[in-house]
């Protein structure tokens, strides 16, 4: 069994989804939510809370592996510096745990999940919904965005496992 944990990075909040895998190829949502950090507090001091939670995150649920969502931001310089800083955050915690790292871009994960590069919230929350047999919609949006990395990590896993 391999338990693996979905990230979708960020300072104000980051998305985690947490998945088993078991040996017969089931799939279990375990936990999923959001890290969420006070804007009135400093940068440096939101970056420790989010690495302290994820942490305690690791330590509770001990994942193998772990899936990163790559982040692209092309209009907006301060939003993509600071993803980027959350984003060294949560790939130093993980790397220092000793958990196996992938990373995929939305376009993959999208991809992956949906069929369709260009599929929107709802289409994605509405197939993890289906792959992973909740009774809801996964919510907020980031929680959805970690839980359909991980999908996509555990999909891309088997791909590979059946090429091998």
């Amino acid at each position: 069994m391999v338990i693996v944990i979905g990230i979708d990075p960020g300072v104000a909040l980051t998305g985690f989804g947490l998945l088993r895998e078991a040996p017969d190829g089931r799939l279990e949502a375990l936990a999923h939510g959001v890290i969420e950090t006070p804007k009135a507090q400093p940068l440096a001091r939101r970056l420790q809370l989010l690495q302290q939670q994820l942490q305690a995150l690791i330590t509770t649920w001990q994942p193998q592996e772990a899936a990163v969502e790559e982040v692209f931001f092309a209009t907006n310089a301060k939003t993509a510096l600071s993803v980027g800083q959350a984003r060294g955050v949560v790939l130093l915690t993980l790397f220092n745990a000793g958990i196996a790292i992938h990373e995929y871009t939305p376009l993959q994960v999208k991809q992956a999940i949906a069929g369709y590069g260009q599929a929107d919230k709802r289409q994605m929350q509405t197939m993890i919904k289906a792959l992973l047999g909740l009774v809801e919609p996964p919510r907020p949006d980031d929680a959805a965005d970690a839980l359909a990395v991980a999908l996509t990590h555990l999909h891309s896993r088997r791909w590979a496992q059946l090429g091998a």
